[in-house]
């Protein structure tokens, strides 16, 4: 049985922008989930085990000796780990889409520029974009505002978390793709453990601009990853 794909969102916006490459997936004869990363914001417990609970529910009806291939865009990318551990489904590959790599121990803060530490040290939220930030990423106005419409801006206290550490999970084959060059040291990380890798000059939301050359990268991925093993 083909391991289950699982599209993650970042916790910073919402299940629309895996929605389009979920259709290209199936239609290559795929299973795919989408799960909805909700949370009900600075109260206890932790965001991420919060996070968590909401793909464990996704998964509910899965058995248990499925396998999964877990991917994250952008934030989402230091969740997998603890997904896949709360899951308790074995996980075939990890894939990342211009995201962040785990990094137990530090806080997503750390790896913030100055001046956005700043603005949320201030009582600012982020992600803070208008429409016209995002004009030039995602010209199809429709999917620009239903992307808008799911940012969940967050406080100082959400970029502070630290996640825990899920011991092995980097013995698990993995993949990157890289689409906007601020993610670079991350694909530059994963080249250095071996992971295969592509490059796609895009934007951020490359998603919903090509989600069928999106959903193919994955599966290019999936096959080298497959032929490694």
């Amino acid at each position: 049985m083909e391991s289950l794909m699982v599209l993650v969102h970042s916790p910073l916006v919402g299940p629309f922008t895996w929605s389009l490459v979920a259709k290209p997936l199936q239609v290559d004869g795929f299973d795919v989930l989408v799960p909805v990363l909700t949370d009900s914001g600075e109260t206890p417990p932790p965001y991420w085990q919060q996070h968590a609970a909401c793909v464990l529910r996704a998964l509910v009806s899965i058995p248990h000796e499925r396998s999964l291939v877990l991917v994250g865009h952008s934030g989402a990318g230091s969740l997998l780990p603890v997904l896949a551990q709360a899951a308790r489904h074995p996980v075939t590959a990890y894939l990342f889409v211009d995201a962040v790599l785990p990094h137990p121990g530090k806080t997503q803060l750390e790896e913030m520029p100055e001046e956005l530490r700043q603005l949320l040290a201030e009582g600012s939220r982020f992600p803070n974009w208008k429409d016209e930030d995002q004009r030039e990423v995602l010209p199809d106005g429709r999917a620009r505002q239903q992307m808008l419409a799911e940012v969940q801006p967050r406080p100082l206290t959400f970029f502070e978390e630290v996640l825990p550490d899920v011991s092995g999970w980097s013995d698990t084959p993995g993949g990157y793709l890289l689409l906007t060059q601020g993610y670079r040291p991350y694909l530059e990380q994963a080249q250095r453990a071996g992971w295969p890798s592509r490059t796609l000059s895009a934007g951020h939301f490359h998603m919903l601009v090509d989600p069928v050359g999106v959903a193919a990268t994955l599966v290019e991925l999936m096959k080298q990853i497959n032929e490694k093993r």
